[in-house]
């Protein structure tokens, strides 16, 4: 399938291959410099913890719309096993298999690829089904902490959650900045709450899936422009879904990950986060969220956790 003028213009706009050299593989995790984390620590007042992590569980996030995104199969492997003999110290065991994209997760930057490519113009022949992914799999994400910021698009908008057919444009995320009295700076990570997670805590696993509201294909040229360093947001798709350009599937993704090398996150649990941004009139914080790093792999579990 040809891609239409509006997704190619848009592509080259945003390309960031050769940014930062040839051999590069983590795409604008770059723009996390030490001063930026400084100042993102400095920030830190009453030392409020929020946790944005869904549990991991065999009730979670997937339904079977995506073949093999299993929820985690949890088993014990030993029970108060006395492994030195009677009345000596035992221990308990766990194993667990699940799919890296189940719950709240990054998607590296070989989760997609576009016209055989993958980011840096790298053959997406790279991704092989032994070796998972030989370049910019999710193992070199290896300390994404920065300055967060929430744009909570739902709460700027005076709604508890964005309609199903809403696409989150650059309008949006301008009037959260202003709801929030927040700018977005470069090597920030922009969280972006469309209120979706609602269902989900609610126990309606399959109304949170699709529709949903999501980011529209015109949010990329704006990330771009602020040189944000990634972006995850509070649903299952992460973009608009169904799409905004007929046939043109996950086109955000493409853009993101595969044009610009920025992660983006999905299925953040951003509720508490917002009672407490709104309570503390504040909605920029610490945010340490590095993923699993599990080698080759396409994308990652993480326990993301916002200071404040």
């Amino acid at each position: 399938m040809a891609f239409p003028p509006e997704f190619l213009d848009l592509a080259k706009r945003v390309n960031n291959w050769g940014r930062w050299g040839s051999d590069d593989e983590i795409g604008t995790l770059n723009l996390i410099t030490d001063n930026v984390v400084r100042a993102a620590a400095a920030g830190v007042r009453r030392g409020r913890r929020v946790p944005l992590a869904v549990p991991l569980s065999q009730q979670g996030i997937q339904t079977g719309m995506i073949p093999g995104r299993v929820n985690p199969l949890h088993s014990m492997i030993a029970v108060n096993w006395e492994m030195f003999g009677p009345e000596t110290v035992a221990t308990s065991d766990d194993v667990v298999t699940m799919g890296l994209q189940a719950g709240t997760h990054w998607d590296a930057l070989t989760h997609v690829s576009r016209s055989g490519r993958i980011y840096n113009n790298r053959p997406a022949s790279g991704i092989t089904a032994h070796g998972g992914a030989s370049r910019s799999g999710i193992d070199k994400a290896r300390h994404i902490v920065s300055r967060g910021v929430l744009l909570d698009i739902a709460a700027a908008l005076g709604v508890e959650r964005l309609a199903p057919d809403h696409a989150v444009g650059p309008e949006d995320l301008e009037a959260a900045e202003e709801f929030g009295r927040v700018r977005v700076r470069p090597g920030d990570l922009v969280l972006i709450r469309t209120g979706q997670m609602r269902l989900f805590l609610a126990g309606d696993r399959q109304g949170y899936g699709v529709p949903a509201p999501g980011l529209s294909v015109r949010c990329p040229e704006w990330f771009h422009a602020r040189d944000v360093a990634a972006v995850a947001n509070d649903t299952l798709a992460f973009e608009i879904f169904p799409p905004e350009i007929e046939n043109v599937w996950l086109a955000v993704h493409a853009l993101h990950l595969v044009e610009m090398g920025m992660l983006q996150g999905q299925n953040w649990n951003l509720e508490e986060l917002s009672e407490v941004c709104a309570q503390e009139r504040r909605y920029e914080f610490l945010l340490s969220a590095t993923p699993e790093p599990f080698a080759g792999a396409t994308g990652a579990p993480v326990a993301p956790i916002a200071i404040l």
